[in-house]
């Protein structure tokens, strides 16, 4: 049976899908149905920055994704939590706000992108956010994004900085404007309340009192649908089990992220032929590269003794936190109000490269930490936590269809580690971040390497920790990207190539995944993309040569 028409339909309400559903309803004249899966948002361990520890491992509000056994990596199969509330991942992920550098934009348009720049890129940046600093070239002020700086006198963040020039880094105070590159206080999706800033928060809740968009959760879409060549509508299931088809009279958006788009697009017919045909699916399109060119961040952790009682651990202690608990819910301030990071590392481990190819997220506080309370349950002792963050990676993973039935979730292979480049690569990240946490003054607060990578110096001996110990940093990219020549699935709008009234606006259209988190660059992709439907379009800005480099 058919439901009310719409205008445009979006399918996922998460960092893209909620900017989408928020741009295209909000001149008043188009009808437009924002669709997600998952559920309310509205729970304190979202809303609380701190409580991202405990959202992102709970069933309610993630997707139950693993990867398949992993080629590379000893056939270890990896979680990829997935947020399953509106706003997407964006509810359950760190909040880091970053964009990348410029040149990762300007290799997008150097690929065929054309129109995706960094100067093209830039006054989307801007237009979403809502910058603690002034405003300028680089930065916006009134965007529905709000960053701050990640500020805690517990964080040992000017000890990490007066450690750059030691380790021979420079900094940098603003990874986003004209210096893109050191080591840099980082920064935040918070607002001046204390509250996570995600899509959902930023885009749909100031939306949703308009008559003209009408948001639904819980609703699983199982199919597209299309009349010839040109998709006329979605198939959801409802809670109830019942099943119906919507209709959009001018363009259905898919946001379901990098995993989820190419799936919903494999099950409507849309991908390549032979992977359809095995699983009974009636070929639309062919088209080769849905669900190829997956990207992701590789991570690997270094921990080390702190010679000292320094890290946040003592803000652990179950009197105190229940104390900023309680000072969070009342005034938005504490040690709940912000992200626990020190220092954000984005640097160069060779000196021909053009660009940064690491990060790292300095942690001032062990990976398993758990609150504690004298007499009762014990202190851990101190550790400082590293996580060792490729960001350019060349291995390319894949996206596939376990089956033809809608609720059976994709399968996942990453493929990190195929390439030997990325190998060497993370070897001169963890060197090069041994070398950073030895120097003074951290180092004067460090003491031994931790298991399982105390002891691994050799090549061998690091491939074999890479192998049995890296992760990833939830960063998928590129499974229906543009700019991939004959493997485009999508043209330089996101419409998808092959099919007509269908647009493809998550961070799987991207060629390649940035230098940094994605939550911005997602953001700022789909702003762009609203803007593009809507036959509209901001001027790119004159970048200083320096600055693009």
């Amino acid at each position: 049976m058919s439901e009310a028409q719409f205008d445009y339909i979006v399918v996922g309400g998460g960092s893209a899908g909620c900017v989408m559903a928020a741009r295209l309803s909000e001149d008043g004249k188009d009808n437009v149905l924002l669709l997600e899966a998952g559920g309310s948002d509205d729970h304190p361990f979202i809303q609380m920055p701190l409580g991202f520890l405990r959202a992102m491992t709970k069933p309610q509000f993630n997707w139950p994704y693993w990867t398949e056994p992993e080629p590379n990596l000893d056939g270890r199969r990896m979680p990829l939590p997935r947020g399953r509330v509106m706003g997407g991942s964006g509810s359950i992920n760190g909040m880091f706000a970053m964009r990348g550098h410029p040149a990762d934009y300007d290799q997008w348009a150097q690929m065929g992108a054309q129109g995706w720049s960094y100067a093209d890129c830039l006054p989307y940046f801007r237009k979403m956010e809502d910058s603690w600093r002034e405003e300028s070239l680089y930065h916006g002020k009134g965007g529905p994004v709000r960053i701050r700086p990640i500020d805690s006198p517990h964080l040992l963040h000017e000890e990490m900085m007066a450690t750059a020039a030691n380790a021979g880094f420079a900094t940098t105070d603003d990874l986003g404007g004209a210096n893109p590159e050191g080591f840099a206080r980082g920064e935040q999706s918070v607002d001046d309340q204390g509250r996570r800033v995600s899509s959902a928060s930023a885009y749909i809740k100031p939306a949703l009192g308009r008559r003209n968009l009408d948001v639904r959760t819980g609703v699983l879409v199982r199919r597209i649908v299309f009349e010839d060549r040109r998709a006329i509508g979605v198939e959801i299931e409802g809670k109830d089990g019942q099943t119906n088809v919507v209709r959009a009279n001018r363009e259905i958006v898919l946001s379901g992220g990098a995993y989820n788009s190419p799936h919903l697009l494999m099950l409507s017919g849309i991908g390549p032929a032979e992977h359809l045909k095995d699983h009974g699916i009636a070929l639309l399109h062919d088209s080769p590269g849905v669900g190829r060119n997956l990207q992701e961040h590789p991570t690997c952790s270094l921990e080390f003794e702190a010679k000292e009682r320094v890290t946040f651990l003592r803000q652990l202690r179950w009197d105190r936190l229940a104390f900023n608990a309680v000072r969070w819910a009342l005034t938005g301030k504490g040690t709940m109000a912000s992200q626990l990071n020190s220092c954000n590392v984005v640097i160069r481990t060779a000196e021909h490269l053009d660009r940064p190819d690491m990060q790292i997220m300095v942690n001032p506080i062990r990976f398993d930490a758990q609150t504690w309370f004298p007499g009762i349950k014990k202190e851990q002792d101190h550790v400082f936590w590293a996580g060792v963050v490729q960001l350019h990676p060349e291995s390319r993973g894949w996206v596939e269809l376990k089956s033809a039935d809608p609720r059976d979730i994709a399968s996942v292979t990453l493929n990190i580690m195929d390439e030997e480049a990325d190998l060497a690569q993370m070897r001169r990240a963890i060197r090069t971040a041994r070398k950073i946490y030895r120097a003074k003054p951290m180092g004067d607060l460090i003491g031994v390497e931790r298991a399982p990578s105390a002891g691994a110096e050799s090549d061998d001996e690091l491939d074999a920790l890479i192998r049995s110990t890296c992760y990833v940093g939830m960063h998928p990219t590129s499974t229906c990207a543009m700019a991939m020549g004959e493997r485009s699935v999508v043209d330089n709008e996101c419409r998808v190539i092959g099919v007509e009234a269908l647009r493809v606006v998550d961070a799987s259209v991207m060629p390649t995944v940035p230098g940094g988190n994605t939550a911005l660059p997602v953001t700022m992709l789909a702003e762009k993309a609203a803007d593009a439907m809507r036959g509209r379009k901001l001027p790119a800005d004159e970048i200083p040569a320096r600055d693009a480099a």
